[in-house]
């Protein structure tokens, strides 16, 4: 028995000692090697979900080593005969392992095929493709490198179907057949990035194109059908990246740039270099701008050339040197756009979802690994408020433009930002740190003092403090704030402070809201106004034509609500209107136009078919949930919507997911749909239905 147990303590010692050392060799790479190169000729093959291609990789040596690695998920990999170093490479689940006996201080090249079916990271459509390769993830696709701090010269010949047009990072240098059906794009980089921002877009686009101040090339992509909504998308992009490249005082540091908007993508935008690629939801034409404009997503996206990806946060505890910087010059660009009291609203929405969050014991410091998007991204952006404010702006910007000249094409800690800081005015920022950096609680005292600067959030305070006092004694007060010029964010806040008051004694502010043509002003009696008084009528069908869908949508279902006398003539009014890019009011239209008696009778067929087919998966996952909503609330869900929704709830995007399967586990809290799931499930795909199986058992 002793010698069984000092046999396997052995072999446990050793067990150890290999993953030791197997840990180690990871965590040591960087020091062992320096990837500087790679010249990527791939082919995409959309319809198999497969990617192919040949790698040339050409890297330094620091110290001795018989092996390196490339991050690469359950890959097939084979040496090239023309590779100038022979060295033996083999492929395990996570890893291309390069073994060959590599001398310090040496620069070699190897050149590999590879194939990959991705998991994650590409994704495929019939009319698109599209990578995110957010944090760590490109080496599900592409054999790279997952830690940031490696910076690699990209160079990536894409072959693709012809149909197809193909945007990726850097300059396109060239186009070329390579037989009647395929083409390929020859896209090269100058400078070093790291692995996860490199990425490809396939699709059917076109574009416009703007050239900067500075005479940078600007590229605005778009689906052809979406033409005229070009100009509203991409507003104020020039004049965006002129205010950037001024405001930061570090000229853009890429060859182009480029934006596309792709379907059922995983969030509001991803900062590739030179390539944001970015949600169709923010597709929108001029009526649509008022409520869900780019300029916000469009604006961050930009400032993460300069923060994230010209320089790279060392680790993720310092990841707010990228989020909170995007964050707090997306909207530095947002003040120049929109104004002073846009730029002090933002701030006091996000103060005030920091203080929530620190008064309910959630607060997070700043430099804490794995923190939250809301930590990382709005009270990072705080702390550079409050640091440009106490430094001064000419002190702050020189050492921004220090700390990104300084470290550029390389990665950074907060001390490193820092120190440039103190460098100019001798400040040791322990204060800076104690009280934004390391504290857990959002200093919400400072964040009201630096806020009372603006008369405009002094009035809004203001207005906020007598909220619940009688309203016979603030009337003349919330009436001096309808007095033109109205700002809108205090219009809007007379407007609910009219909900709870009768209408006999509101009557007069309602009106002189009405009339004062200040659309959100206007947006929030649409939202507020649920019982319409009948001499506000007129007045509130005048809404209708109001330039925001939102307001459309919501003046459209209340005034259907309210008169049913009058549906006909409402629904009338807004046949023919789609909305947003989910099709809201469209949906909200077929919808009404099914339930509402003696409309269109001979067509409801026609519609119930129109809204169910926009469950389908062809669909962006906004139009489907929508549809899926809508059609819980009329009770009628076909069986091939039933498919639709559990094909929902194994989607890539995992809010569409979550939100399918809540809306699938109540609707299996009706014994017939169970029933008519498990009828149903043996048409499904297997995956679906290995799923289907987990969810009964």
């Amino acid at each position: 028995m002793p010698a069984v147990l000092t046999s396997q303590s052995t072999r446990v010692r050793l067990l150890i000692f290999y993953l030791f050392s197997v840990v180690c060799s990871f965590a040591q790479q960087l020091q062992v090697v320096d990837f500087q190169e790679v010249k990527a000729t791939i082919e995409i093959f959309p319809l198999e979900k497969r990617v192919s291609g040949t790698l040339h990789y050409t890297f330094e040596i620091l110290q001795k080593t018989d092996s390196v690695f490339l991050d690469a998920k359950q890959m097939t990999v084979a040496l090239r005969k023309t590779s100038p170093t022979q060295a033996n490479i083999d492929a395990s689940d996570e890893k291309i392992w390069i073994k060959y006996p590599f001398q310090a201080d040496k620069t070699y090249s190897i050149s590999f095929d590879y194939e990959a079916f991705p998991k994650q990271t590409m994704y495929f459509f019939d009319d698109q493709v599209w990578t995110q390769g957010q944090g760590k993830y490109t080496s599900h696709w592409l054999p790279s490198v997952d830690d940031v701090n490696d910076k690699i010269v990209f160079s990536l010949n894409i072959t693709a179907p012809e149909v197809f047009t193909v945007i990726a990072n850097g300059e396109l240098e060239k186009t070329t057949s390579v037989s009647n059906d395929k083409k390929q794009w020859h896209y090269t980089m100058q400078n070093p990035m790291s692995s996860y921002l490199v990425a490809v877009a396939l699709g059917d686009f076109e574009k416009q194109v703007e050239t900067s101040t500075s005479g940078l090339s600007l590229k605005y992509y778009y689906a052809p059908e979406n033409k005229p909504k070009a100009e509203p998308t991409y507003r104020f992009t020039k004049k965006m990246f002129d205010f950037l490249e001024n405001e930061i005082g570090v000229p853009y540091p890429w060859q182009n740039y480029k934006q596309v908007p792709v379907r059922d993508f995983l969030y509001a935008g991803m900062e590739n270099t030179t390539l944001t690629i970015f949600s169709e939801a923010f597709v929108v034409d001029s009526t649509g701008f008022a409520d869900r404009n780019y300029v916000n997503v469009n604006a961050h996206e930009l400032a993460h050339q300069w923060f994230g990806n010209l320089v790279t946060a060392e680790s993720s505890e310092h990841h707010w040197l990228q989020e909170g910087f995007a964050t707090y010059y997306a909207l530095l660009a947002e003040r120049e756009i929109f104004g002073e009291d846009y730029y002090y609203w933002k701030l006091y929405q996000s103060a005030e979802q920091l203080t929530e969050l620190s008064d309910q014991g959630k607060g997070e410091p700043i430099l804490k690994a794995g923190a939250s998007s809301l930590t990382y991204y709005q009270k990072g952006a705080w702390a550079l408020h409050i640091l440009n404010e106490r430094t001064g702006s000419l002190v702050f910007k020189q050492a921004v433009e220090n700390f990104l000249t300084k470290y550029k094409f390389g990665s950074a800690t907060t001390e490193d930002f820092l120190n440039e800081v103190t460098l100019l005015n001798g400040d040791d920022l322990q204060w800076f740190k104690d009280d934004w950096l390391y504290q857990a609680a959002f200093r919400s005292s400072q964040a009201l003092e630096s806020l009372r600067k603006s008369p405009f959030i002094e009035n809004y305070l203001g207005l906020s403090a007598i909220a619940t006092r009688p309203f016979s004694e603030k009337k003349e007060l919330l009436t001096g704030f309808l007095n033109p010029p109205i700002n809108d964010y205090l219009g809007q806040a007379v407007v609910y402070q009219l909900v709870d008051v009768p209408f006999g004694e509101s009557q007069t502010l309602y009106r002189k809201a009405f009339n004062s043509g200040n659309l959100f002003v206007r947006q929030a009696i649409a939202m507020s106004l649920e019982e319409i008084p009948l001499p506000l009528k007129a007045q509130y069908e005048s809404l209708l034509d109001d330039s925001s869908y939102v307001t459309q949508e919501a003046a459209f279902y209340y005034l259907w609500l309210n008169f049913p006398q009058e549906r006909n003539k409402y629904l009338d009014k807004m046949e023919g209107v789609i909305g947003f890019q989910d099709k809201n009011i469209r949906q909200l239209w077929l919808t009404l136009a099914i339930v509402t008696d003696g409309f269109q009778n001979e067509n409801k067929q026609s519609f119930f078919n129109e809204l169910s087919s926009y469950t389908l998966p062809k669909n962006s996952f906004e139009i489907r949930q929508n549809a899926f909503e809508f059609l819980m609330g009329l009770d009628g869900f076909t069986n091939q919507n039933l498919k639709n929704l559990i094909d929902a709830c194994l989607h890539h995007n995992w809010r569409f997911a979550e939100s399918s399967r809540k809306l699938l586990e109540e609707l299996l809290k009706n014994e017939e749909t169970k029933f008519q799931v498990l009828q149903l499930k043996n048409e499904l795909p297997e995956k679906q239905k290995s799923w289907i199986d987990s969810k009964f058992k």
